[in-house]
């Protein structure tokens, strides 16, 4: 498509919006004529309108593989944006996931907390998450108010999703897994560790899904 191609299609269709529709283009591969579950953040809400949100949306698909996958949207030009246009990344070049195993929907709603104050940090303090990173928390369970061994994350690829060229720039899709204190506590003494932990971790979770109940130590 070209800028003036895009700039017709944006004038002919208003509420176009093509970052949006691209990453729902790659999702809808993975997950075939599902709907999945939206949660949009209020407008008024919205950082662009003085708020402290800065994502627009999530959506919660059911793998066939039994768990939830969380996606966001926001950390990439969603809408239509000239200067973006034929860019190398999409603003921050990637948007965000995690796998729980969840059984009902509800239930992951602290999850969507967790990732809007991820991106918070990313725009606030211009800092963003890459793959193999971990993220400490404050030493208590991920999901407040509900206890828990799995304490703080480590960013991978998603292990199904790839990355996606767009009208407006590459966009990845950061995994993020939870981790237990033990675990973080080894990673902060040898940060090496990390790929022979996600290694230990696929033998028996190969999509690295974060199991809030979980116990044992892959280390």
């Amino acid at each position: 498509m070209t800028l003036d191609e895009y700039k017709n299609r944006a004038y002919v269709q208003e509420d176009w919006a093509p970052g949006w529709d691209a990453i729902d283009e790659e999702f809808e591969k993975l997950y075939p004529k599902q709907n999945p579950v939206h949660y949009g953040t209020e407008m008024h809400k919205r950082a662009i309108f003085g708020g402290n949100e800065y994502l627009d949306g999530y959506s919660i698909y059911q793998s066939p593989n039994g768990y939830k996958h969380l996606l966001t949207y926001g950390m990439t030009e969603l809408y239509v944006e000239e200067e973006s246009f034929g860019g190398e990344w999409s603003r921050w070049g990637y948007e965000m996931t995690i796998k729980l195993k969840e059984e009902s929907v509800e239930s992951c709603l602290w999850a969507i907390d967790m990732l809007s104050n991820l991106a918070r940090y990313t725009y606030t303090k211009e800092r963003i998450f890459e793959p193999y990173q971990y993220v400490p928390g404050n030493c208590k369970s991920l999901h407040i108010g509900v206890e828990s061994e799995i304490t703080a994350l480590i960013t991978v690829n998603d292990t199904e999703v790839k990355g996606i060229n767009t009208l407006h720039g590459k966009v990845d899709f950061i995994q993020f897994v939870g981790i237990t204190q033990r675990e973080l506590e080894l990673l902060k003494q040898d940060s090496n560790q990390l790929e022979i932990l996600i290694e230990n971790m696929k033998k028996d979770n190969p999509f690295l899904i974060t199991d809030m109940n979980r116990t044992m130590s892959y280390f």
